[in-house]
Formats: C-alpha cells, structure tokens, sequence
C-alpha cells in the first residue's frame, strides 16, 4: 500500500482541477470565470493583418523637428533661417545672414544634438545644410512605432468590448488581430485603423479657400476639408478650410474624452479634458488668438472651427460633427486610447460568419463522438476488462485536455478540434502496448500482478519515446507555425500529456487497487 498511498491522492486533485476548470464552459458563472476560448473558424468574427507604415514614423518625427527648428529660430531670432522637410528624408537648413551662422551652429549643438549634418555648403546665398537623424535612431523610431502601434490598438479593442481577442506581432512591422464574435466587421476595421491624430490649428484669413485651391496655399498654409453627410439628400458635403500648418495644441494632451449630448441641437458631441500642460497650452493659445478662428482637425479632416470669443481655461472643449451615437463612442474610444504613431494600412481581411462556426462545430463534434465510440468498442471487445479501464482513462483524458484550454486560455480552433480527434486515436496506443506486455508475461506463466509490475516496467520507456517526440514536433509546430496550426499544436500538446498521465498513473493505480485490494486471480485481459 505505501508504494501507490500518494498516487490516488495526486489523480484526485488533478481530477478535482480539471472539473473545476471545465464547468465554467457549460455554466460561465462559476469559478474561475474561465471557459474555453472558440477561435474565428467555430465562433466567426474577424481576422486581420495590419502593416504598420514605419517610414511615416520617421517621417512625423522630421516634421516635428522641423517644426522645432523654426520655433529655435523665432525665440533666438535667427532671423534669417529657414527649415523645411525634403523628401527622401532629412531637413533643409539654410542661413542667409552669415553673422548668424555661429549662432546656428550653437543651437544645433545644445538643442538638435540628435540630428546629424549630412551635408554642409557654403555659396553666395549664404550657408545650407542638410541635417538627418543617425541610422540607429531612426531604426528606434520604426521600432518603437509598431510597438505604440499594438498598445494603442489593443486598449481601443478593450474599449470596444471585444471579449478574448488575440493581438500580436508578426513579423518586424505588421500585426495579427483576431476578433472573435465581431459582427460589425466596418466599425471595427474603422476603429482600429483610423490614425486619431488631434490637432488644433489656427485658420488663414489671409485667402479665400476656393482662391486657395486654384492659385495654391500661400506658405505655412495648407487646404483641408470638413466632410459631413446630408441626411435629406444622402449626399456628402465637402467644405474647404485655409489653415495653418503649424499644430498649436495635439491629442496628446488628452486625459479624457466622452460622449455627450446636446438636446438642443438633438445631436451627439464628444467633450474632451486636457491635462494640466495641455490645459496650460490651451489657456494661452486662446488668450492670444481672440477672434480668431481655431480649427479641430482629426486625421487631417476638419470637424469644427469655432471663433475663439475668450480665454477658455480648465482645459476642456468639445468636437462636433453631426455625430450619430455609435460615430461619437467610437471618436471618444479612438482619443482615449491615443493616436496611432503611424498609419496602418490592412492586408489581410478574413471574415467568418457565426453560422459557418456553428456547422464546424456540429460536424467536429459528430468526428470526435463517432471516432470516440469506435476507439471504446473496440477496445472493450479486444482488451475485455483491461479495455474498460482504457476506455475509462480515454474519457478521463478528454476531460483533462478541455481543463487544460481553459486553465491555460487557450483558443480552440476547427484544426485544434482535429487534434482532439487524433488524440482519442493516440490516447489507447500507450494501453495497447502495455496490454500487449503484460498479455506476454501472462502466456510465460508469470502470475497476474507480476505479470502487470512486468509489462508496465517495459512498456514505460518506449512510451516516452513515443510521445516525448511528439511532444517536441507539436511544440515546434507552435513556435513557427501560424493561427490554425498552432491551435493543432496546442491540442496535440495536451493531448500527448495526458494521455501519458492516465496511461502511465491512472491505469496503473487501477490495476493495482483491483490485484491488491480484490484479490483477483485472473486478469480479463
């Protein structure tokens, strides 16, 4: 009794486990509150790849900078400075006054260290320069912007109300996004590639819009447009806006942002709060631009440019738009989560509808009964009693493998559901070789217990073997292999694990109780 005294004991926790794991499942109220995930193919919803366009990372840190650089040169009274972005990358730097240039150079070295002078010409204009930003900090700049990029789309899912989605990298600059039971597959693409980027920006009185738009912006300006729907003629309105480029206040500021509604106007708006710096920016770019129009542009769309009439303080202001509902929630989600760092653009889209998933689901669920029932047949009539206690073990591993999706989370998918079915298959071969050994022992005269002592001891090691490499080809095909074959790897995983615990612990502990405890003589092997 003491050589199996701890092993019923470890089987009746690992049984409690698994049961407290799986009820949940059937009933989600009780504890722990976790049931088995379904994957896109038996639940629907939606499935994306996302590329995160990092060069444009590269390209707003430049304009920044640039932005930056005539702020310098306004407060040090370069006067005669110049900075503008060039394409391919860089920063144009010219200096006209040449008593000036020591003065450059200073500012560059204290304030834009970062940036390298990739080249430096002197001429009659005076002194040009084209600064860049060194290689590593710019490889920095990609890498930190798929970073945000995940973090960001990930809290506006949360928001969203997404239960158990999977949001990952893959790759150096794209993003795997599975969303199970999503069926406004529109709003949640718009809600998750939209770019956010808010910005407050003066408007040019300087030049009509449409006068704009013929003769082109004058410099330090640029056109947007504000784009609403008619709802009596279905038709889109696109009013043209002269603005500023210069940004005088972003999102980034942003602490808050809710929906609320106006019942005057019987229409939705979204309020926003500052945090203290942002309120501080706001209080003093509204202080100095009394009677002047301040545009709200988001994603380089105007929504609104009301005339400053005062100094608004406290940090607060609000975005119109002749929002519906859903429109301002998902405005008021998109600017708590915070701008995207860089747009992305989708390249693969996949949609399955909940009622394809329920038909894989019945139809794997028929394979796994159908092949279950064969395996517990056939094993009854062949092995006999022996087979019984592999038919209980084989219902036993069932169990254990679904507490194992739960516990660990996992998510079961159509080739997850594959893997099951294999598993039942594979679950009796490590008891068809033990059977078969101890049915040698028992034809070389040897008596029952001797015989079970016998064919477990030389049966363990090729079962090892067995599943051990199986163990190691499904963790590898988790490692490299994509959404589908990482759920048949999971499955296989489980599967191979407790198949070893009931064929190696449980049904020994069965024989054992029935040759020590009963008294049997003869085995029904």
């Amino acid at each position: 009794m003491k050589y199996i005294s701890w092993k019923p004991v470890v089987i009746a926790a690992v049984l409690l486990a698994a049961v407290v794991y799986v009820l949940p499942t059937f009933n989600p109220g009780l504890w722990p509150h976790k049931k088995i995930n379904l994957g896109l193919d038996l639940q629907g919803g939606m499935h994306l790849v996302l590329e995160v366009d990092t060069i444009k990372a590269v390209d707003g840190t430049l304009e920044r900078l640039t932005e930056d650089l005539r702020d310098a040169f306004r407060r040090e009274r370069v006067t005669s400075g110049r900075a503008e972005k060039i394409d391919g990358g860089g920063i144009r730097v010219r200096v006209t006054d040449a008593d000036q240039v020591e003065k450059l150079d200073q500012l560059l070295e204290s304030d834009f260290a970062d940036l390298r002078v990739s080249d430096r010409r002197q001429d009659a204009e005076g002194l040009g320069l084209t600064l860049a930003l060194p290689e590593n900090e710019a490889a920095h700049i990609q890498e930190l912007a798929v970073v945000q990029a995940l973090e960001t789309i990930r809290n506006r899912i949360d928001q969203f109300g997404v239960s158990e989605p999977d949001i990952r990298r893959q790759g150096e600059n794209r993003l795997l996004i599975q969303l199970p039971g999503v069926s406004d597959t529109e709003r949640a693409k718009e809600l998750i590639g939209r770019t956010a980027q808010l910005e407050f920006k003066l408007v040019d009185e300087r030049m009509d819009p449409e006068t704009a738009l013929k003769s082109g912006p004058p410099p330090g300006s640029e056109v947007l447009y504000q784009v609403r729907d008619d709802g009596a003629s279905g038709r889109t309105q696109r009013t043209p806006y002269l603005l500023k480029k210069r940004t005088l206040l972003t999102g980034a500021y942003l602490t808050d942002a809710r929906v609320s509604f106006d019942s005057t106007e019987r229409s939705y708006y979204v309020a926003i709060d500052f945090d203290r710096k942002g309120a501080r920016i706001f209080e003093r770019v509204t202080g100095e631009n009394i009677r002047q129009r301040l545009a709200i542009v988001l994603d380089n769309k105007v929504y609104s440019a009301p005339v400053i009439q005062d100094r608004i303080a406290g940090g607060k202001a609000v975005i119109t738009g002749s929002f519906t509902a859903d429109e301002a929630q998902d405005l008021s989600i998109v600017l708590r989560a915070g701008a995207l760092p860089a747009p992305v653009s989708i390249l693969e889209e996949r949609t399955v509808g909940p009622s394809l998933g329920t038909d894989s689901i019945r139809q794997g669920m028929i394979s796994m009964i159908v092949g279950g029932l064969l395996v517990v047949v056939f094993m009854a009539f062949y092995y006999k009693g022996a087979g019984l206690i592999a038919d209980a073990a084989l219902m036993l591993n069932v169990l254990l493998m679904g507490a194992g999706l739960a516990a660990f989370q996992a998510t079961l998918t159509l080739p997850g559901m594959a893997g099951f079915i294999l598993t039942i298959g594979m679950a009796v071969d490590a008891n068809v070789l033990i059977f078969e050994r101890i049915r040698e022992e028992l034809h070389l005269g040897k008596p029952p217990r001797a015989a079970v002592e016998a064919g477990y001891e030389r049966a363990t090691l090729t079962i090892l073997d067995a599943n051990i490499t199986t163990l190691i080809a499904a963790l590898v095909l988790f490692q490299f292999g994509t959404g589908p074959v990482k759920g048949f790897a999971v499955t296989l995983s489980l599967g191979v694990i407790a198949s070893l615990f009931t064929a190696l612990v449980l049904t020994r502990v069965v024989f054992d109780y029935v040759l020590m405890n009963r008294r049997v003589q003869t085995l029904s092997i």
